[in-house]
Parts: C-alpha cells; sequence; structure tokens
C-alpha cells in the first residue's frame, strides 16, 4: 500500500479552513481538475462518521466515481474517509488540521493541514504503475488540492 503525506500552512484559523470540508464547498478545492460532485447519503448539509459518500466527476470524456465512507470527523481538527472505485482501487484519505503556535506579533492565526492518502492499486500492474507514476501524480495532485484550499481559506483570488 502507498501512502502519500502532503502539508501546507495556511494563514486562518483552523475552524474557517474547515469550513470547506462540507459536501457544498469541499468541489471547490478537491477534485476541481474533474468538477467534481459530492453526494451525501440521504442528502446530508455536513459529513458524519459512517456516511457513504459519492464523489463524481469527468476526467477527459471518461466519468470516474469512486464511493467513500466516512471514518473519522472532529469538527476543525480532523476529515478521514475509505474509497473504493470501478477499478478495484481501494485506500484512505486524511486530513488533518492543527493550530500552529504563530509569534504574538502574528495578525493571523495559522492553521497546519496535512493530507495523508494511502491506497492499493490491483495486480502487478497496478503496482508497477504506482511505482512509477500513480504516486508521483497523486502527491502533485494532493499538493494541488491543498494549494487551492490555501487560497480559498485566505480569500484569495480564484484560478
Amino acid at each position: 500500500m502507498a501512502q502519500i503525506e502532503t502539508s501546507v500552512q495556511i494563514a486562518a484559523p483552523a475552524e474557517l479552513v474547515f469550513a470547506f470540508f462540507v459536501p457544498q464547498r469541499m468541489p471547490y478545492w478537491y477534485g476541481a481538475e474533474m468538477e467534481a460532485r459530492i453526494e451525501v447519503q440521504g442528502g446530508a448539509s455536513d459529513f458524519a462518521v459512517a456516511q457513504k459518500v459519492r464523489v463524481t466527476g469527468r476526467v477527459g470524456r471518461r466519468e470516474v466515481s469512486h464511493t467513500a465512507v466516512v471514518t473519522a470527523f472532529h469538527q476543525g481538527r480532523l476529515f478521514e474517509w475509505r474509497f473504493e472505485d470501478r477499478y478495484g482501487v481501494k485506500g484512505l484519505e486524511r486530513w488533518d488540521l492543527e493550530r500552529v503556535n504563530a509569534p504574538p506579533s502574528a495578525v493571523v492565526p495559522q492553521t497546519a493541514v496535512r493530507m495523508r492518502s494511502d491506497y492499493a492499486l490491483p495486480g502487478a500492474l497496478g503496482k508497477a504503475m504506482d511505482r512509477f507514476v500513480t504516486r508521483h501524480a497523486v502527491a502533485r495532485r494532493n499538493q494541488d488540492y491543498l494549494l487551492r484550499l490555501k487560497r480559498l481559506a485566505e480569500h484569495g483570488p480564484p484560478e
């Protein structure tokens, strides 16, 4: 199983950053390149542990999707889900938010966001592809996600 960790420091309080971890705002930064749609079981407006979530979007002309189950959720601190797609890719994505001790002269609170992706591609070909292609693409994609989240949370201009 591959494990990719990415992090970013955001000039905003953790509560504000975590406001982007709701089904209606998450697509602005998570999966934006594929115009992701996040559908929550029962149409809920917030995530909750044990809830099923469907993430769909388009990559080129192909529709892609995976189903996730929320496995951890602590308001302002932690969001995690386990997923599986129709090709047999299974894994976990986890976001930890932590207040950073800023110097007393700092005007804006700081939040460190760590994103972890654990996943396994099926078969021998999948394992080889992961080593040479997928792991680098996931690291780059996750960094892009966190930079979009940073821009939004810091009220930066849209891309």
